[in-house]
Parts: C-alpha cells; sequence; structure tokens
C-alpha cells in the first residue's frame, strides 16, 4: 500500500476533529516536520550540561515555531522540569493542553490578568519598582500568592531591575503577604559573541545575589544561563538553565560544535505542482525580476513569503530536488516560487521540495539559510507561518 492511501485510510478512521486536522496537513501543499525524538534526544544532553541545575525550557513564539504544546511535553519527559514563554497568552495555552508544569511568564502582563495568572499557578517576571508596587496592590487580599521571579538588568538594557535597586525592592517583596518571591535571574546581551562583556554582566548578577544573601533573602530559583552561556560559560548555571534555541538543535553562535551532539528539529516541505520548459529570454515571475538564458526547465512550487519563505530584501537562494540543489529563480510571490531544475533529469509534479532540512546525501541547515537572509537562525524557524501544518514525528 502507498503512502497515500495508507494516510487517507487512517484519516478515515480517526474521530471527526483528528479527521479534520489531519485532513488539514494532507491537503496542505507543504508541512513542516517536527522530530521529537531529535528534541528528546537534544533535551537529554543538555540537561547532562546542566548537571545539578533545573532545566528551564524556553518554549516561547509557540517553541521557536514548533509547537508549544507538543515541545513542551516532550522537554518536560526528558528531563526538564520548568517552562517558560513570553507572555500570558502563551501560558493560558501550555495550561489549556493540560500542562501542569511550573510556567515563567518572562515579559510584561497587565496587571488586570494577575487574579488569571494566580488562578492558573503561574509565575510572573517583575522588572521594575513600579510595577513590583502595582501587582502587591493587585495581590492584597488575594487567597493564594503570586509566585515572581525579579529580573535584573545587568546589562542588557530591556525590561529590568536596575542592580542597586533589587536589594531594597527584594526587601519589599519579602513583606508583601500577596507575593511569594521564587527567582532572581538576568539575560546576557553578548553571550554569543563578546564573552568578556557576559563576564561583567555576571560579576554584576553575582553582587546582587551577595546582597540579598546578607540580608537573609532566599530566593529557590537564580537563573542566567541562555543557550550560548551554557556552552560556554559554566559559572553562570547557579539552580538553573535557561536554554532556547539548543533545544531545537540550533547553534546559538558559530563555532559552537554543536552538531557532534544536537539534532535539528524542524524540517520543511513541500512538492513540486508544475514543471515547465521555457524558451531562452523569457521571463519569470512578477516584475520580470529573472529572465532564462538558455532553454531552462522550470518547477512551481506551491510556497512563498505567506507561509514564511522570505521575499525581501533577500531571499531563499536554493532547495533540494531529488537530493540536489536547485536554485530559486524570480521574485518569491505569495503562495509559490521558481526553481530552476534544468540540470536535475525526471523532475515531475508531486516530487518533495526540501525547503530546509535533509533530501538525500545533502541538508540545508537553518543556519544556512540565515545567511542568505541576513538574519538569524532564530528567526528563520520563529517566522515559518502558523498556518502550515507541524507533524510531530514520535520517538
Amino acid at each position: 500500500m502507498g503512502r497515500d492511501s495508507a494516510l487517507d485510510m487512517a484519516v478515515a478512521r480517526a474521530p471527526a476533529d483528528e479527521r479534520l486536522a489531519a485532513g488539514r496537513v494532507l491537503a496542505f501543499p507543504s508541512q513542516v516536520e517536527i522530530d521529537l525524538g531529535a528534541l528528546a534526544s537534544n533535551v537529554r544532553w543538555i540537561k547532562s550540561r546542566a548537571g545539578d541545575a533545573a532545566l528551564m525550557a524556553v518554549v516561547k513564539a509557540n517553541a521557536y515555531g514548533h509547537g508549544a504544546a507538543a515541545v513542551a511535553r516532550a522537554a518536560l519527559q526528558n528531563g526538564a522540569e520548568m517552562l517558560a514563554v513570553a507572555n500570558m497568552a502563551e501560558a493560558l495555552e501550555l495550561r489549556q493542553a493540560g500542562i501542569g508544569a511550573p510556567v515563567l511568564v518572562l515579559s510584561y502582563v497587565p496587571i488586570q490578568a494577575i487574579p488569571t495568572a494566580i488562578a492558573h499557578d503561574l509565575s510572573l517576571t517583575l522588572f521594575d519598582e513600579d510595577f513590583a508596587r502595582r501587582c502587591i496592590a493587585a495581590t492584597d487580599g488575594s487567597r493564594a500568592p503570586l509566585k515572581v521571579h525579579v529580573k535584573v538588568d545587568t546589562g542588557m538594557g530591556r525590561l529590568g531591575v536596575n542592580p542597586r535597586a533589587t536589594l531594597a525592592l527584594c526587601c519589599q517583596l519579602r513583606n508583601a503577604a500577596g507575593i511569594r518571591l521564587e527567582g532572581l535571574y538576568t539575560h546576557f546581551a553578548t553571550a554569543d559573541d563578546d564573552p568578556s562583556f557576559m563576564r561583567v554582566q555576571l560579576k554584576i548578577f553575582k553582587r546582587v545575589l551577595s546582597q540579598l544573601c546578607s540580608e537573609d533573602i532566599r530566593v529557590k530559583h537564580i537563573h542566567a544561563a541562555n543557550s550560548a552561556a551554557l556552552l560556554n560559560a559554566g559559572e553562570s548555571t547557579f539552580t538553573v538553565v535557561r536554554p532556547g534555541v539548543l533545544l531545537y538543535g540550533l547553534a546559538p553562535m558559530a563555532g559552537s560544535g554543536i552538531e557532534a551532539h544536537l539534532k535539528p528539529v524542524m524540517s520543511w516541505k513541500t512538492q513540486i505542482a508544475q514543471v515547465k520548459t521555457l524558451p531562452p529570454g523569457s521571463p519569470v515571475g512578477y516584475g520580470k525580476a529573472y529572465r532564462t538564458c538558455g532553454h531552462e526547465t522550470l518547477a512551481v512550487a506551491p510556497v512563498g513569503y505567506a507561509d514564511g519563505l522570505r521575499r525581501t530584501p533577500f531571499s531563499w537562494r536554493e532547495v533540494l530536488i531529488h537530493g540536489l540543489r536547485a536554485p530559486v529563480v524570480g521574485r518569491v510571490s505569495m503562495e509559490k516560487i521558481t526553481i530552476n531544475v534544468s540540470h536535475i533529469a525526471g523532475v515531475q509534479a508531486g516530487d518533495e521540495v526540501a525547503l530546509l532540512g535533509r533530501q538525500g546525501d545533502d541538508r540545508i541547515s537553518a543556519e544556512e539559510i540565515a545567511g542568505w537572509i541576513h538574519s538569524n537562525n532564530y528567526e528563520l524557524v520563529t517566522t515559518v507561518a502558523p498556518r502550515v501544518p507541524r507533524c510531530y514525528l514520535e520517538p
């Protein structure tokens, strides 16, 4: 039985809601494959690096485009103890998926959402004195305390309490009946490219910790190590590590050598809709941005910038077809690209096109594509559009 026939039969036997979801995957012309086995392996390796520290898996931005609920479950099953997200909506998505592990919201939360945070046992970030005062007022008389982590701005220059004001703030929080101070953290600005400045930040953070200790303020969760720091600054581990991009098998900086230990989790595939041969001088795509140099065989694939395939100012250069690289020619359209396959024999409609990931003996990595589009691998995977179905490959 062919693959498509087997999929059709599986869809037919599934419950109605699962049939709808599976039918959408079959109907959409491209899909993102998420290898949960690779993710599990990555989490276990990171956990081995973390030693006795707890692992807080960062699953913000829909787990960097990989799917928050599925990634969170896999991470928790393989050694992660905590999760981190960007906002309350992401935290509530995890709770609605039945995930009960500790969740830290890393960024701003509206004051009116405080009761919801308490009701769903979420931890929030306090990043300045004014926000802290409003949280204290909002929790006055609440049945359960609001769990908080104080973020110290040691040099990132974004959200965070001034180091000189941190001790006074923590003393205030210790005396607030409606607040439970459970964490203190900072974020490195240059762990991936300037270790010397990271060490400056680390020194400031340790000074704050010493001040808290002198006032007998005990904080359970102390964290600073992001993915890059986890690789090159063991002294930043403390009681919790906070990896993000490493979970997904992506390098936080060039020359990290993670390829020997971690596996890319995401691949992105589509298929060919049409193959045609055009004579010399034929225009291709909007604005006639490309003209054929001779008789060229071109393949049209149904994927474009609405799916997250970058159009401007720099675009995708190549894809894999039959395990060989083929250049994208002309402008990327909203939902189509044109590929020159003149050098690849036997290309036909329905053939697989690998946009990201491995096909045959070759692989197009997120880091390579990031170089083409003058960005980074973080942005690349997080901007694959939600409309592209995520298909989860179980370990």
